[in-house]
């Protein structure tokens, strides 16, 4: 409720204006394009697809690589967490713009992109899970045991399934990730999905959009564990060929070009001149809060909306099929993707990327939420609907729901900033055109306090959600 009240005192101070003359004429144009997809007019779509898969899987491979050493160290090191926080805050497009500078347009820049924040992200699961191991068979083994043979004979075994649960997941999240990778130029499905958008060709784009989705709900199949050697020697034939690496290059962008040349020359008081080249940071930091706290409070007020029509104590079994796929689908696209669709509908402001914001993660907590109230008895007959859920279902789920919302905000903020490269005013808009004017000490700078920003969004939402969550998951890390 604090949340809410909140929101409705800061909402005045949101740009929320539509800017479009006949937004219903251009929404009627795309759901017909989704209705009749052209599926002939596709150009080589296999390709895309083929290169999205290949980046999915070898990022998310790299970041498993990466991430479990420092799993191990998690708990007891606490500068292995504070590098790890600082990685997985910065969201996987503005690590594929820094490396960009570098790699340019190619796999290696993908590469790196998924798979450092990856890294900081299974460090953070990893520890978790297998903390949650029980101490027992810990116990159990000699007192000089070292930290490996623990790990492989008392907390492996124990958390092997969940490990692998949660590295699905996370390449499921790959997958749109590699998909966005495309709005910034690489081959993957989101390019050409972004430029049909972009173009008016909404029955191409349909066509794209059911594609992505039809990758996504095949998952099962395709990415069987007896198929993943294939897909990894086949994405390693796609990715190719790698870009030529120039050490001097490299090291030049990471020693000078990303600093201030004042702060390299030991000069503080050029400092304030260039402190001038900074854009206005009260406004962009305060709309990338406002908009993180719009899309928190609107993913809330989605899944309270959503959860019950997916619920089998409600409805019939068309009414929750037809839920779980809509819901399938918001929870499908990515948060960039949706935000783009409803900025050619709206206009710029801050109402398309709030829209999605709150779709998007709104159907997947409301997914999550359904799954754990079907395994719940109702134990007062002849309650209508409504009260079942008011008085029965809500108050048992309920926790659980808010540890979600607490989970996803810290993801909810890192897209915050990441919309910023449609034209909305977050940092993420301020980065981008520090990118594209090769103002590099400006962007990594804003990418500096867009990390901080994260870590104490998620320091308070850690403070805020329920101690003792009623069902675990590993997917709602």
């Amino acid at each position: 409720m604090g949340l809410i009240a909140l929101a409705v005192v800061l909402v005045p101070f949101a740009d929320l204006a539509i800017h479009t003359r006949d937004p219903w004429m251009e929404l009627g144009r795309m759901l017909r394009g989704m209705v009749w997809p052209a599926w002939g007019s596709l150009e080589s779509p296999f390709t895309a697809l083929g290169l999205t898969i290949a980046i999915a899987l070898w990022g998310t491979l790299a970041g498993v690589v990466l991430g479990f050493p420092l799993a191990l160290l998690f708990a007891r090191s606490r500068l292995v967490r504070a590098a790890c926080a600082f990685i997985r805050a910065i969201h996987e497009l503005f690590w594929a713009l820094l490396f960009m500078q570098v790699f340019g347009l190619s796999a290696l820049t993908a590469l790196l992109a998924l798979a450092i924040p990856y890294a900081g992200i299974f460090a953070k699961v990893y520890a978790e899970i297998l903390e949650q191991t029980p101490a027992a068979p810990r116990d159990a083994l000699p007192p000089r045991c070292g930290r490996l043979s623990r790990f492989f004979y008392s907390e492996l075994p124990l958390a092997f399934a969940q490990l692998v649960a949660y590295t699905r997941y996370r390449f499921e999240c790959g997958l749109r990730a590699s998909v966005l990778l495309g709005f910034i130029g690489l081959p993957t499905l989101g390019f050409h999905l972004e430029t049909a958008f972009r173009e008016g060709r909404y029955p191409e784009a349909g066509a794209l959009l059911w594609l992505f989705y039809l990758l996504i709900a095949s998952l099962p199949w395709w990415g069987h564990k007896r198929l993943i050697p294939l897909l990894l020697v086949g994405g390693a034939w796609l990715l190719g060929p790698w870009p030529s690496v120039d050490g001097a290059l490299l090291w030049r962008f990471v020693s000078q070009d990303i600093w201030p040349a004042a702060l390299l020359a030991g000069d503080w008081a050029g400092l304030d001149q260039w402190a001038t080249r900074l854009p206005d940071l009260g406004a962009a930091v305060g709309n990338t809060l406002l908009l993180g706290l719009l899309g928190t409070v609107g993913a809330l007020l989605v899944a309270l909306a959503l959860w019950p029509l997916a619920c089998r104590h409600f409805g019939n079994r068309g009414t929750r099929l037809a839920s779980h796929g809509v819901m399938i689908m918001l929870r499908s696209t990515p948060e960039l993707m949706l935000a783009f669709i409803f900025l050619l509908l709206l206009g710029p402001s801050l109402l398309p990327a709030w829209l999605a914001l709150a779709l998007h993660n709104g159907a997947l907590i409301a997914f999550l939420v359904a799954r754990h109230a079907d395994a719940v008895t109702p134990g007062m007959p002849g309650l209508s609907a409504t009260g079942r859920y008011a008085y029965e279902l809500l108050p048992r789920v309920y926790p659980g729901l808010l540890a979600l919302l607490y989970y996803r905000a810290e993801v909810i903020l890192r897209e915050t900033a990441i919309l910023g490269m449609l034209g909305v005013a977050t940092l993420g808009y301020y980065i981008e055109e520090g990118f594209d004017y090769l103002m590099f000490d400006v962007a990594f700078f804003l990418l500096l306090i867009t990390a901080l920003l994260n870590i104490l969004v998620d320091a308070l939402s850690r403070r805020l959600r329920p101690r003792e969550v009623p069902f675990e998951d590993s997917c709602i890390r």
